[in-house]
């Protein structure tokens, strides 16, 4: 990404490694990790939720009798699983993108719950959930390609591990 300073249109960051360098002088080693706390609190329960849902949906919508989910399951299931998670992990994600673009001069921010807290207390608590509604159009065709994509190798394997 690119941070644009207001005085001039000209971006901070020449590319990924310019930026990892500058925010290594200004910031130090940690400022390389800004944000990670929020970004294992989304990633941990998000996750959880993902491979849960994905897991039930598709014992659920499989007929009796059979032991592996078809087609249609899979994309049901998995295009449900990634909106469900992109809808618990969005409010993580907004508090984890703040921390990361909090400028090194200014530190409006602690920590995580202090980010939070000052979202929250300035815009309201809708905050937590912008860019949920994209995340969530988004998700759910990308998640039905990655567990069909998922199922495919499962079946694969199964297939030159059963010859063997």
């Amino acid at each position: 990404f690119c941070r644009i300073s207001p005085a001039c249109s000209k971006p901070k960051y020449r590319g990924s490694l310019h930026c990892l360098k500058v925010i290594a002088k200004e910031e130090g080693f940690g400022g390389l990790y800004k944000g990670c706390s929020a970004l294992l609190c989304r990633d941990c329960s998000s996750s959880a939720i993902y491979f849960l849902t994905y897991s039930a949906l598709c014992e659920w919508l499989t007929p009796a009798g059979r032991n592996k989910p078809g087609f249609l399951v899979v994309l049901l299931s998995g295009g449900f699983a990634g909106v469900l998670a992109w809808g618990l992990a969005t409010p993580m994600d907004v508090i984890k993108s703040r921390m990361q673009t909090d400028e090194s001069d200014q530190h409006k921010y602690k920590g995580l719950v202090h980010c939070a807290r000052e979202s929250v207390r300035k815009e309201g608590a809708k905050v937590l959930f912008k860019g949920l509604g994209l995340n969530c159009i988004r998700a759910f065709p990308v998640n039905m390609v990655v567990f069909v994509t998922y199922e495919a190798v499962l079946r694969l394997t199964d297939h030159y591990t059963n010859k063997k």
